[in-house]
């Protein structure tokens, strides 16, 4: 596992290379200028200093490969240079965004916790409700739950999130006036009074989100559910006298979580992007508005850095997955 893991890590790097390339050529093409913004009255001479302060100026390649080394090498000495102290990239020319200028990666990390607030936190609820809801609809095929339940799956995954999410602002925040329908990315947290305030406020754009993972996961869980109660070896542990509980929740649950892994971890990076959706509704000042405000600002350098984390987060958790697998199923060899 360990020599798989190490190989699938080293076949990455060409990947992520060619998304780069892929990301930087594909918004090298579209149209729009960064200097469109700058006011008429710029002397055409200060417009052209302007680009070439913006390194519009270099070839695409040289601007391509500056960029690879700026994330790759730059970046991460900066991180060390902010953990220990150190000076590694003193004087490195770091990813600048257009609009702000201002590094890339800081705007990102300061973006990061309220992304997080929304995002992981739904995506591990949806997770959580998921599970056992079609673990029991399996088990319970056709009965009340089973179809409550897919006709509360099928609704969650056909209702688009900003259509979902206008619902929920209409209910609960103008109609009963229990939660706030702006969300407030200034509070901070520091006693219990404030945690109930940052509860309340997360509760609206977790609802929307959590709805379509539950939905999406919940109809894998049971479908995996149903393929495997029917095996011969679910026959066999029944007949050496195991419990159903042991049956159900240790035989056929470990099998059928292995197609199930693909889906949650997978879910993982996708759910950052339909965040998108959801914090411009809601107005979280996260990584979605993030990367809005920049692709209508023409800010390349900052939407080449988040669509490649996103594409990075993608690659990541497909490995995730597949060591998942090997741990799961020990029929699973990747030797």
């Amino acid at each position: 596992m360990f020599t798989y893991t190490i190989r699938r890590l080293i076949i990455s790097i060409p990947t992520l290379l060619f998304i780069a390339l892929v990301i930087f050529l594909l918004l090298e093409m579209a149209p729009g200028d960064p200097m469109a913004q700058v006011p008429l009255t710029v002397p055409p001479e200060v417009k052209e200093r302007m680009r070439e302060a913006l390194g519009l100026g270099d070839p695409v390649h040289i601007r391509f490969f500056k960029w690879m080394q700026q994330f790759f090498i730059v970046e991460p000495m900066h991180l060390l240079d902010g953990l220990f102290g150190t000076s590694f990239a003193e004087g490195q020319q770091r990813v600048i965004s257009w609009q702000t200028r201002s590094p890339v990666m800081d705007i990102v990390m300061q973006r990061m916790p309220q992304t997080l607030w929304v995002v992981a936190m739904s995506y591990v609820v949806g997770v959580l409700i998921a599970l056992p809801i079609g673990i029991y609809s399996a088990y319970r095929q056709y009965s009340i739950f089973d179809q409550a339940g897919t006709f509360v799956s099928m609704v969650g995954y056909s209702v688009p999130p900003f259509f979902s999410g206008v619902v929920v602002i209409v209910i609960f925040s103008v109609k009963l006036g229990w939660l706030p329908s702006i969300y407030d990315t200034t509070h901070v947290v520091n006693d219990w009074e404030s945690f109930v305030v940052q509860l309340k406020q997360m509760i609206m754009p977790v609802m929307v989100l959590a709805l379509q993972t539950t939905a999406q996961i919940s109809r894998f869980m049971r479908a995996s559910m149903l393929d495997n109660l029917n095996q011969d070896y679910v026959r066999t542990a029944r007949a050496k006298g195991l419990t159903e509980a042991v049956v159900v929740m240790v035989h056929v649950l470990r099998n059928s979580m292995i197609p199930v892994i693909t889906v949650i971890a997978l879910g993982v990076p996708s759910i950052f992007g339909g965040a998108i959706i959801t914090e411009q509704i809601f107005k979280v000042n996260g990584l979605g508005q993030l990367l809005i405000t920049a692709i209508q600002a023409n800010d390349l350098p900052m939407v080449q850095t988040l669509t490649f984390i996103f594409a990075i987060l993608i690659v990541l958790f497909n490995l995730i997955a597949d060591v998942l697998y090997g741990i799961l199923d020990p029929r699973i060899r990747y030797d």
